[in-house]
């Protein structure tokens, strides 16, 4: 049996599936889907903590799939602007992961994370599959990947 590990960028998604579909990503259908016959070692969804209570309710839905969700808290900047980027945690997290997985998997369209597909690929002889907003992921990211998944209406709410 594959062992995978799960990776998922949860404002990328949240932002490309809205902006696309006008949706919501079903993440229960993903988990379905990415661990078919296969052992989950690691399911990691990392997202920015407001602290509202809608926001704990979706964390707490997350945890109760499997995930294990990891919170950075949202920085708000004087001039308006905000930050909450996760790429350098889950870079590392994906790092520490790929001994151990046979295939790993990322939820994101961020173009930052080519050099981290193709690090895993090269150094650990593991699959990486990428799932993304087709449109709205960057096509070096999924030339990158051993393989990428256009998400569909099938994987939204």
């Amino acid at each position: 049996m594959q062992t995978v590990s799960l990776f998922v960028d949860v404002q990328n998604v949240y932002y490309t599936t809205r902006a696309t579909f006008q949706r919501n990503f079903d993440y229960n259908a993903f988990w379905a889907l990415a661990t078919e016959n296969r052992k989950v070692v690691n399911a990691n969804a990392y997202a920015i903590d407001r602290g509202d209570q809608k926001q704990q309710q979706f964390q707490n839905i997350l945890r109760a799939i499997g995930f294990d969700v990891k919170l950075k808290p949202f920085i708000q900047r004087s001039d308006g602007s905000a930050k909450g980027d996760w790429d350098v945690g889950i870079t590392i997290d994906v790092m520490e992961a790929a001994p151990e997985s046979d295939v790993v998997i990322l939820i994101s369209g961020d173009g930052d994370f080519d050099l981290l597909a193709r690090k895993v690929r090269e150094r650990y002889n593991c699959q990486v599959e990428v799932y993304g907003v087709e449109n709205l992921t960057a096509s070096s990211l999924m030339l990158a990947a051993s393989s990428f998944h256009p998400i569909t209406p099938a994987l939204l709410l």
